[in-house]
């Protein structure tokens, strides 16, 4: 077992795999975009087609805030007051919701595509399961958000210390304000942390769930969102990631027609004949002695005695 994973490793590092370049990436990367792209104006229009249900999205916001009173949660008016103590947090907190949620999403996908494309496919559908119903949510339940209420002492923040993203309420803007029910900045900004968490192993990777515990403190500071909103929005992705299949982290190789790495085939080795065995039978016969040689003669010597010398 462990001869098989050094080998499995020495051959990853004499033919390492190969970067894929921009044109082969060019066929897989146009589908997505078009996908996000067509989900994203899908979900533009359906906000602007909800639009204009003023009075029933503050009859909502009426029954949110009396069910968070019931069931104790904390007071969004109480977060804001700790915030107003900072003009410096104020702002912060205004630039992160104008600035950070959208762009966010586009690195976050565009690299996931780039580096971890199993998990990309995985969260991508989460994520786009998640819009969908979400723009349900907006559709059936508009609700108006915590600073269009004058009688909670909530204030727009945005409005009051900038940088100001929304205008006066118009029915026929794109910019649905009475979208509130659920947050798609606490969710995406919970599937962002999903899915670095599951892609990556290191152990700072849980670091990256102060994305969305930011962005649900920055969203109810603001008076854009009630706490009901951000725990919906992170509902829906638990939904999303329930009804699809795991990311699959051992994709299929390549075929060899693209950019599978050319690898040689080394010739076999050469067969040698076996050796014969030993006969039995010539292990058996002892062998013969050799002769024995001394320094005298061994034949008797005419007139004298054997292997002495002659008599006079």
């Amino acid at each position: 077992m462990g001869s098989t994973a050094s080998a499995a490793i020495g051959t990853r590092r004499i033919f390492p795999r190969p970067r894929i370049p921009l044109p082969a990436r060019l066929p897989r990367l146009l589908p997505e975009l078009v996908l996000l792209v067509a989900v994203n104006g899908l979900y533009k229009y359906g906000r602007k087609v909800a639009n204009g249900h003023t009075e029933e999205a503050y009859h909502h916001a009426d029954h949110v805030w009396s069910f968070e009173r019931g069931v104790h949660l904390p007071s969004e008016h109480t977060v804001q007051q700790l915030l107003l103590h900072s003009h410096t947090a104020v702002h912060t907190a205004n630039y992160l919701y104008a600035t950070v949620h959208f762009p966010a999403m586009v690195v976050f996908l565009g690299w996931m595509f780039a580096r971890k494309r199993a998990h990309y496919l995985w969260i991508r559908r989460a994520i786009v399961i998640q819009t969908m119903l979400a723009l349900i949510g907006h559709m059936f339940f508009p609700l108006a958000p915590p600073r269009m209420l004058p009688g909670d002492g909530m204030v727009d923040t945005a409005a009051l210390y900038g940088p100001a993203v929304y205008g006066k309420p118009d029915a026929h803007s794109m910019a649905n304000q009475y979208a509130a029910m659920p947050s798609l900045h606490v969710g995406w900004a919970l599937a962002i942390a999903v899915g670095l968490i599951a892609a990556y192993r290191s152990r700072w990777r849980w670091l990256w769930l102060l994305h969305p515990l930011v962005t649900m403190l920055v969203v109810v500071g603001t008076a854009n969102h009630y706490w009901l909103d951000c725990l919906v929005g992170s509902a829906l992705l638990g939904v999303a990631l329930a009804v699809i299949p795991g990311p699959v982290t051992d994709p299929p190789a390549p075929r060899r027609g693209h950019w599978a790495w050319p690898l040689r085939r080394l010739p076999a080795p050469a067969a040698t004949p076996p050796e014969p065995e030993p006969d039995p039978e010539a292990a058996a016969e002892p062998r013969p002695r050799p002769e024995a040689r001394t320094g005298t003669r061994t034949a008797d010597a005419p007139g004298g005695r054997a292997g002495g010398p002659e008599s006079p």
